[in-house]
Order: C-alpha cells, then structure tokens, then sequence
C-alpha cells in the first residue's frame, strides 16, 4: 500500500494535476485570465518537457564543485520567487520602528503582517527589485521599482474588512512626496515649518506611487461613515466612548521630591530610555494604567503625578488637521469629524473643503479649484462631493507619541497594506545581545 502511494505521489501525471489546479485557483483569485497561458508551461515541465526552462543549467550531468553551484543557484532562484509570492500575496516581515503604538507594539518587535486579513492589493509598480520596498539596497534614495507599467488599484478577495480596533498596517498617507535627506519626516510638515520654496530649491524630492510609500502601523478608531470626537484626550466614536485597551498609554507629568526616578524600576516597567524626559526635577513618561499604578506604589520620591493634556493648539503650529484657518482642535480635544464612506455625498463650501480637499485632489485624483469663492471639480462648479473610496482614521496607542489621523487626517482604503497579525521576535533597543531580547513578547498573536 505505502509503495502505491509513493508511486502515484512520483507519477508526473499526478504532479502535473496538482500544479495546474494550485495554479488554477491562483489565477482565478487574480482574476486575470490571460495568465492561464501558463498552464502550458506547466504542461511542458511535468509533461511534454521540451522547452529547457532551466537555462542556465549545461545540458550534459554536472558534477562535483559545478553540480554544487547548480544546485545553490536553482535553490536561490526558487527561494526569491516563492518569497516574492508570499510577500506580495500573502504575509510580510514588518519591524516597529517608532514608540507610536507602545505597549502594544513595541519599538524592536518584529512581526508578521497578513495581507489576505482584507486581501492583498495588486501592486500599482509590477517591475521592482525583488523583497525591498521602495529603495535598492546599499543606496540612500535609487527607487526599487520602475513605473514603465502602472496598474490602476485592485484588491484581490480576503478574509474581512477593516474593523475597528484592527492593527493595520498601512501605506503613509502623506508619502506620496519624500525629502531625501528627512525621509522619516512629512514633505508637508516640512514645508509648514521651512516654507515650501526652502524645501524645493534645497533639498533633493522623491515621488513615490502608492504602494511604495512608507508603512505605518497603527490601530484602526473609525471606519467609513463613522464620526470621532476627542474630549480631554478620550475617543468618542459615533457618541460611545472607546474601551481603555489593556496596554494603552498616555503622557504624564511627574515631579519628584528630590533626585532622580529610579532607572531599575522604570526599566522592569519597560519604559524605553527615548522616552524618558526630564528636565532637573520633572518628567514628562509615558504610563499604561498597568505602570501608572505601579509607578505610584513603587516610586518613593514621587511628589505629584498629572496625565498631560494639550489644550493650546498653537503648539502645534498648525499642523493639527484639517488645516484650515482659526483651527482650535489638538490632540487631545479633537473634532467631530466624519469619516468618509464609499458613494456617500457631502455638500461642499469653504468650511467642510479642507477636511475633503486632499480626498478629492489627491486620493481621487480630480482636478480641484476654487475662484471667487466658487468650487471646481474637473472645470465643473459643484456643491456637492461623491467619495469614490472607503476611508479610515487610525490612531496610535500611545496617544501622546503618534503622529497619526489627528495630523494628516484620513487613510484611503487604497493605502491599506494589511492587519498585524504575529510577533515572532522583539529586541529591546536599550539591550544588547541576548539580553535584549523580550522572550514575554517572542511569538505572541496580535490583539
């Protein structure tokens, strides 16, 4: 029996099945059926084989130091196609870069994120150097990719949707533009703060497509057609108060009777040392409720505790959104605001324009202009909007550290990459090897 079943494991008939009904399926969850072309090809490799695929390869039998060559090279040929595949389609490497999610996510975990959760998305750049996202290797600013061919956005089927509460992963909103030298900073914001002709005349620009602008994490707050309020730093989401989660966190400020707080307990509490301010006295730390306990139980020298609150918006220079003129909102006392949904309508004036303006001229790509105090769309006046996308409002858990929805308004659902879904390592970034390592975190679902 066991030899039965090995010989029609072995048989090339039964191979070539398999392959062509995997394949099969592939094509038609892309949809594109002019690939089922190669369905011949896989006819020719486990059938008909007169087609020398491998071409690379000498037609007489290698042996010795060759054959070993051989072999490492068809090894690493079918180990970067098949990665592409799952990267593209399927799950991805991320590391969390920032403390913007923290405790949740945390600077130096390493994570995979699922792209079939809300289905992947077909890339809008096909040719790119394979496994990179938007720079070659070894370079400062060499796109990756080539936009000799674009493809319009499509999302193939998936698990779900979005929902909220979801850690998703996300393609930079406001990355369409980047500044070579300040990558890790907004085009936008930089330009507020500089003036946009410093930016342009000074610095090197680089425009990125969609798909290869840079990813952020955070956590889903509102989905399409839903409204967001902010009170004293707590989300309303349509009237209903949003749940504390277990390991969200907040700013606070911290003065002390006298010397220092303690290291060793701020470290068992896992306070990054980045983000741990102090000036002689006072701190300003990032507590959980969890730590926040903890650390009045625990630190002696504590003379007050207050969470902080932004009340004043001109510390933010206008950089709050939407960024219309007169704009009081902060972080922490924020909206309404609603969030757009696919075939919903608005009507459009001077007031609601720059909370939809980016959407309509940049997002949805519609020629936008106003004059005499009358809206364009495409050379037409109008006083009503149609959104043509589903929109998000994402949010880090650590609220006072995230540069996030409250400073570059919505993300379209053609900038969602996927959900979080798996640590498989994290490594402290205070640590050094094996110390550094978090093994309470290491291969943990993500909630």
């Amino acid at each position: 029996m066991k030899n039965k079943i090995l010989a029609i494991l072995r048989n090339r008939w039964f191979k070539f099945s398999v392959a062509a009904l995997l394949y099969l399926l592939f094509v038609i969850w892309l949809g594109s059926y002019w690939l089922l072309i190669g369905m011949v090809i896989i006819y020719d490799l486990y059938i008909s084989k007169k087609v020398r695929w491998a071409f690379w390869k000498p037609k007489e039998k290698a042996s010795g130091r060759k054959k070993v060559v051989l072999e490492w090279v068809d090894a690493i040929i079918f180990a970067v196609v098949a990665a592409t595949i799952i990267r593209l389609f399927f799950i991805e490497a991320y590391t969390i870069p920032t403390s913007s999610m923290e405790k949740t996510m945390m600077v130096g975990d390493y994570l995979f994120v699922s792209k079939v959760a809300y289905g992947p998305k077909v890339p809008n750049t096909p040719i790119a150097f394979p496994l990179v996202h938007h720079t070659l290797p070894l370079t400062k600013s060499t796109p990756s990719y080539v936009e000799w061919i674009k493809r319009p956005y499509r999302r193939l089927a998936g698990f779900g949707e979005v929902k909220r509460n979801d850690i998703v992963v996300f393609n930079f909103p406001e990355g369409d533009t980047v500044v070579a030298d300040h990558q890790e900073q907004s085009y936008y914001y930089l330009c507020k703060m500089l003036g946009r002709d410093r930016i342009v005349n000074s610095y090197q620009l680089l425009v990125r497509p969609v798909d290869k602008r840079e990813n952020y994490i955070k956590r889903c707050v509102g989905i399409p057609g839903d409204s967001i309020l902010i009170v004293h730093g707590q989300v309303y989401v349509n009237g209903v108060k949003q749940d504390s989660f277990f390991r969200m966190q907040h700013n606070y400020y911290v003065q002390t009777t006298g010397g220092t707080l303690s290291p060793r307990i701020l470290d068992e509490m896992k306070i990054p040392k980045a983000d741990r301010k102090s000036q002689g006295n006072f701190y300003e730390i990032p507590f959980t409720a969890e730590n926040l306990q903890a650390a009045v139980k625990r630190l002696k020298n504590i003379k007050s505790i207050s969470r902080k609150e932004v009340k004043d918006p001109s510390l933010h220079n206008g950089y709050i959104f939407p960024f219309a003129k007169g704009n009081e909102w902060t972080e922490d006392s924020y909206g309404p605001i609603w969030i757009p949904k696919k075939g919903a309508t608005v009507e459009l004036n001077a007031e609601v324009l720059p909370f939809y303006e980016r959407i309509i001229s940049v997002y949805e790509r519609h020629k936008l202009e106003q004059k005499d105090g009358k809206i364009f769309i495409d050379g037409e006046e109008s006083h009503s909007y149609t959104f043509g996308m589903d929109y998000y409002w994402m949010m880090g858990d650590n609220r006072h550290n995230s540069l996030d929805s409250r400073f570059w308004g919505f993300v379209p659902e053609d900038h969602v990459v996927g959900r979080a879904a798996f640590v498989w390592l994290s490594l402290s970034p205070d640590k050094s090897f094996p110390t550094n390592v978090r093994w309470d975190r290491v291969f943990r679902f993500v909630h």
